[in-house]
């Protein structure tokens, strides 16, 4: 047995600053570190208020605020918000709220080459990836580039006070998928699996926490520092068919980012799992289980979330187009992806049945 290691590690540039208050006391400095004077702070209606008041301590340096972000960032949506940064004559750019204001702010900069600042308020990862995505005519494509990672990131854990409960657990969810994917990805390292391990330990753990008692910092604190080690997980990894299938179901059939990573995740895994056993063994090692794909599933009965696609309205006649679509696209996966393969997966998450580890 040839036990040598061997694998290659980027370092992303990212500086962080992880503090309560943050959003408002941190961002002006951020800003000012970068040499910037000309801030456009782009945010979704949703989390229009916190932007504004990001906007307000900014002073000066702020140029306006863009509230128009909405889910898979349309081409037409970022058209609008490029126009709007270069009208302002913006020199940077100030993400604040959830992965569709960052992802927003990631197509200003892709575009313009604008330097961002990303102030996360959801769990969703984003803002540690060079990883951008645009919806076009019902299809999402995604890139990446280094353009569009955020300089600086401003994690306040007060920002995720006010985040519903449904919304927290599902937006958690999505964070272990990164982890996940990134335990089996061609491209993990020992480094990437240790941020894996720990950051499904340290969410697994602060979601129960917040769904008790939501407006707790410190199970909020829990949850945002297992975001950050999730999010840093996708930013230095490919991930796989999990994330390619979340992304038919969200670009081609409008499902729901988040409640849709929630649903698939648990199937995503007993589907792989067979060519995956050490991936599977460490997320059941994190999540104090036997079977991961199970205590994933548990965790998200127990939590209150979505457990079914059929839940998210997704039409049964649409699960064959959405495998074959799936299937269509290369991408990396510890097992061979085909159509076949695909469609038994969607037909179980769909039912919502408790997932059983896929033998070939």
């Amino acid at each position: 047995m040839n036990d040598a290691l061997d694998f290659s590690y980027d370092a992303l540039p990212v500086r962080v600053v992880f503090r309560p208050g943050a959003a408002v006391s941190a961002t002006p400095g951020e800003v000012e570190r970068l040499g910037l004077r000309r801030v456009l702070v782009v945010c979704g209606a949703r989390g229009a208020d916190t932007a504004r008041a990001v906007a307000d301590a900014l002073g000066p340096a702020c140029v306006g605020v863009h509230d128009r972000a909405r889910m898979h960032v349309p081409v037409e949506v970022a058209d609008v918000a490029v126009r709007a940064a270069r009208a302002a004559g913006a020199d940077g750019c100030v993400a604040v709220g959830g992965g569709s204001s960052i992802g927003l702010g990631k197509a200003i900069a892709l575009r313009t080459g604008l330097p961002l600042i990303a102030v996360p308020s959801t769990y969703s990862g984003s803002e540690m990836t060079p990883v951008w995505g645009l919806t076009e005519q019902g299809a999402k494509r995604t890139g990446r580039d280094p353009k569009v990672l955020p300089r600086s990131v401003v994690y306040d854990p007060e920002l995720t006070l006010s985040l519903p409960v449904p919304l927290s657990v599902t937006s958690g969810i999505n964070a272990l998928a990164h982890a996940v994917e990134a335990l089996y990805a061609p491209d993990t390292s020992p480094l990437v699996a240790l941020m894996a391990e720990e950051g499904v330990r340290a969410m697994a753990r602060a979601l129960p926490a917040v769904a008790e008692e939501p407006a707790s910092p410190g199970a909020r604190g829990r949850a945002l520092y297992g975001a950050w080690l999730c999010g840093s997980c996708l930013g230095a990894t490919t991930m796989g068919l999990h994330h390619k299938l979340c992304h038919v179901l969200g670009g081609s059939f409008g499902l729901p980012h988040a409640e849709t990573h929630t649903v698939v995740l648990p199937y995503a895994l007993a589907h792989n799992a067979p060519d995956a056993p050490d991936a599977a063994a460490t997320v059941a090692r994190a999540l104090d289980a036997a079977d991961a794909p199970r205590a994933l599933w548990e965790l998200a009965g127990r939590l209150g979330a979505p457990r079914s696609l059929a839940e998210l309205g997704l039409a049964e006649a649409d699960l064959a187009a959405a495998a074959a679509q799936t299937a269509g696209q290369a991408y990396p996966n510890p097992r061979p992806v085909t159509a076949d393969g695909v469609l038994a997966l969607l037909r179980a998450a769909y039912e919502g049945v408790a997932p059983v580890s896929g033998a070939h």
